[in-house]
């Protein structure tokens, strides 16, 4: 499995990468892997201020549906347009075109209470 070194990551299976103070944010590949196949993902929280911990929308695969956790506080900036009409880019490229959201972040520093790759790698298994 991939866990890219420049990300940090959750316990929930999101990850998250840093640019400027704007973060992007994803399901990892551990985390799509054990969903299955992703037929849809819902964003509705576009525009809205949320806490870390918070639910941000919902991603759905053929036998189940799960919630997505923001990893850090601040406000929805964007839901990546391609997964309306191609979800299974999170299966396919969970850390590059499979991207779920932007965030303007709150404080950057808050990052450092994630975990790096090889402490997520230690949870998965």
């Amino acid at each position: 499995m991939n866990f890219p070194e420049t990300l940090k990551y959750t316990k929930e299976h999101e990850w998250v990468r840093l640019e400027g103070d704007i973060a992007i944010v994803g399901i990892t590949e551990f985390a799509q892997s054990e969903l299955g196949d992703i037929v849809y993902v819902e964003i509705e929280s576009v525009g809205k201020k949320l806490g870390a911990g918070e639910v941000f929308g919902t991603v759905e695969a053929v036998k189940t549906v799960s919630d997505l956790f923001l990893p850090v506080s601040g406000t929805i900036t964007e839901f990546n347009p391609a997964l309306a009409d191609a979800p299974e880019l999170v299966n396919s490229d969970p850390y590059g075109e499979g991207w779920m959201i932007k965030l303007k972040v709150d404080d950057p520093a808050d990052l450092d209470a994630l975990m790096d790759a090889a402490a997520y790698q230690s949870i998965t298994g």
